[in-house]
């Protein structure tokens, strides 16, 4: 028997985003957060006292702007060394050779698969095969996994890749395979790397996304770890445990306030969804993303003061998380307690308006000619924000926030011109 963990897209010194500019934000504890979790994964090792590890790619997350971040890595290949514990890496798309230009040599524990094609490595210590391949450059769009050696005979057999598969959100797509194609390799273990969400995408044989170790952002929300597989005498997979090594936690907590007309339940509410969100995190620091939702006759005070709630969300931030949670941002995505259909009913001017709300298309990429005409009159760094507040969630966000204004006006007017 013999046990491995497996990790992928440590993303080693990656800022966390979207707190830097919000005052209170503990940007210090936040800046190391890559590395304290990356000393979990080194401890978790240790302490389990596993035969050896497994990196799936994008160690870095981009090139080094000094030596720091290699010599960080380093030290603690030199930790797992001392601790008599193998490494076996290979690089993804954001430490490709091509992105790396500073170079510093690993100790002997550590084998860091080439570029050039598949290369297969055959520890005396155990009866394991390991196959791998590096990304040579930060963009590769073959499926490099058509190209992994056969399996050897009489061998517990790991791929390890960096892959979107078929394509993930978020996520650009490199290497693409099929879930066919990594099967057919007859492997016991496919070890990816790329995609940040953790999934046991197939199992007999095993293919796993460990995820990333932290967390960046708000779309990358709960545990954020790696996998721990023990392999029996029969070389099948006997276990593929799940340990979380995040140290700081992103949480997206959404409020409904479908029926609520008080102001004081809507901010109980919050405080009891953001005291669960608190608790799962434990002893980590933990971001909020707060997101109040359903139809409320509180959908236009929200509106026209939304810094109130937000001081209220942010009191109640600080007072359940006790100093280690913080607030990312406030979203409102209420709605009045009024229906399209039943404004359309009203006569015939409110109905060309309504009709239009329907066809408002909010994925749009482009803005609207009109709205760039009156972006022209603004000065440069306002009319640069507002663009940016288009890309994305933003876009969407704005154009609910303005459906909804609308709607609401016609509720109150009556449909009167």
């Amino acid at each position: 028997m013999f046990r491995f963990l497996h990790t992928a897209d440590l993303h080693l010194d990656s800022p966390l985003q979207g707190l830097a500019s919000r005052e209170g934000a503990p940007v210090a504890e936040l800046r190391g957060a890559s590395r304290r979790a990356f000393d979990n994964l080194v401890q978790l090792a240790i302490d389990e006292e596993v035969d050896f590890l497994v990196i799936a790619g994008d160690v870095y997350d981009r090139d080094w702007k000094d030596y720091s971040t290699g010599l960080f890595f380093r030290s603690r290949m030199v930790r797992l060394k001392d601790a008599g514990i193998p490494v076996f890496l290979i690089a993804g798309n954001h430490d490709a050779a091509s992105l790396i230009s500073r170079k510093l040599s690993l100790p002997e524990n550590v084998t860091s698969f080439p570029g050039e094609a598949p290369r297969t490595v055959e520890p005396e210590a155990w009866p394991v095969a390991i196959h791998g391949m590096s990304f040579p450059s930060r963009v590769v769009v073959e499926n490099l996994a058509l190209d992994y050696p056969e399996r050897v005979a009489e061998k517990f057999n790991i791929g390890i890749l960096h892959t979107s598969l078929a394509g993930g959100e978020g996520h650009d797509t490199y290497a693409p395979c099929s879930v066919s194609d990594l099967v057919s390799k007859e492997y016991d273990y496919w070890a990816l790397g790329h995609i940040h969400q953790p999934a046991v995408i197939h199992e007999a044989p095993w293919i796993v996304y460990p995820g990333n170790i932290q967390g960046r952002h708000a779309r990358e929300c709960g545990e954020r770890g790696c996998r721990l597989v023990t392999v029996d005498d029969k070389l099948e997979v006997e276990e593929c445990a799940w340990h979380p090594l995040d140290v700081a936690r992103w949480e997206r907590v959404t409020v409904d306030l479908a029926g609520v007309d008080s102001f004081e339940v809507a901010v109980n509410l919050a405080r009891e969804q953001i005291g669960k969100a608190v608790a799962r995190a434990g002893e980590r620091l933990v971001a909020m993303r707060i997101t109040f939702s359903g139809a409320t006759g509180l959908h236009g005070q929200l509106q026209s003061r939304p810094d109130r709630m937000e001081a209220e969300i942010e009191a109640c931030v600080d007072e359940c998380g006790g100093g280690g949670g913080w607030l990312e941002r406030v979203q409102l995505a209420t709605r009045p307690l009024v229906s399209l259909e039943d404004l359309a009913d009203r006569d015939a001017l409110t109905k060309v308006v309504v009709d239009a709300l329907h066809e408002t298309d909010s994925t749009a990429m482009e803005l609207p000619a009109e709205v760039e005409a009156m972006l022209d009159v603004l000065p440069a760094g306002l009319r640069e924000a507002l663009r940016k507040d288009w890309a994305g969630e933003g876009r969407q966000v704005l154009m609910g926030d303005a459906c909804a204004m609308i709607m609401e006006r016609l509720a109150a007017k009556g449909g009167e011109s």
